[in-house]
């Protein structure tokens, strides 16, 4: 075997500082390792609230962040769900009580479609009419709340709690309410690159091409750089 065979299956791994996006204030998430930065990229970290504010009464509310860039030893996350834990959520039950759920489908301002649970604990039980009408009620608010934000504003938004207390005044009138919560928030799908930018700074269809070609380009040599470095490794074992 070659000794740049063994030098490459020897290969060092790196460790790669994870950062929140931006409205988290690119707080620090963890690390992850690899020997290369490709196979960084896809990587999911989960963490909680309460840790990116440093307060335990937020431990009930998991935050999780997919890695989508890396530059030098530093890896790039977008947000991707929200979710309050399961036993938060059976804590909030009352015997005696109803508790109704949403399940709503939106797309943002920029795009991104997004999946939110809100669901509202009732003092007392409520009829089949009144459960139906508070469940109205969550899907107008939330489907309104998307119409005029982006992705980054209606998280905000969620996390914060602004989502949950406007969903909560608008449905006390219907039936009294003990508390509401946004359950669960799932990006579900994210715009194209070029459907996210300016029309001013989108690639034309030449652009587009060019760049095509480069990377065809580039795929072929990779392709016989490695069949060469594959023959030179048999030509040394034989």
């Amino acid at each position: 075997m070659s000794d740049r065979s063994v030098s490459r299956q020897k290969r060092e791994k790196t460790w790669y500082d994870v950062q929140a996006p931006e409205q988290f204030d690119r707080a620090h998430l963890g690390e992850t390792m690899a020997d290369e930065s490709e196979k960084v990229l896809g990587r999911t970290l989960e963490t909680t609230l309460g840790e990116l504010r440093d307060d335990p009464s937020e431990n009930n509310t998991k935050l999780t962040f997919r890695i989508t860039e890396v530059a030098t030893d530093t890896a790039y996350t977008e947000f991707i769900r929200h979710e309050l834990t399961r036993d938060y959520v059976r804590s909030l039950v009352r015997r005696g009580s109803s508790k109704v759920q949403a399940y709503v489908t939106v797309t943002t301002t920029d795009r991104y479609r997004v999946q939110i649970q809100p669901v509202a604990l009732t003092t007392k039980s409520a009829d089949q009419s009144q459960e139906q009408a508070i469940r109205r009620t969550m899907i107008d608010r939330v489907e309104a709340a998307a119409e005029d934000r982006t992705f980054a504003d209606l998280v905000d938004s969620v996390v914060e709690g602004r989502l949950s207390s406007a969903i909560y005044n608008d449905a006390k009138t219907i039936y009294p309410l003990r508390r509401v919560e946004i359950q669960k928030l799932t990006l579900e799908a994210r715009p194209a690159r070029t459907d996210a930018m300016p029309d001013d700074e989108r690639p034309d269809d030449a652009a587009i091409e060019r760049r095509l070609a480069a990377a065809a380009e580039y795929a072929d040599a990779r392709s016989h750089l490695l069949e060469r470095e594959a023959r030179q490794a048999r030509g040394a074992l034989e």
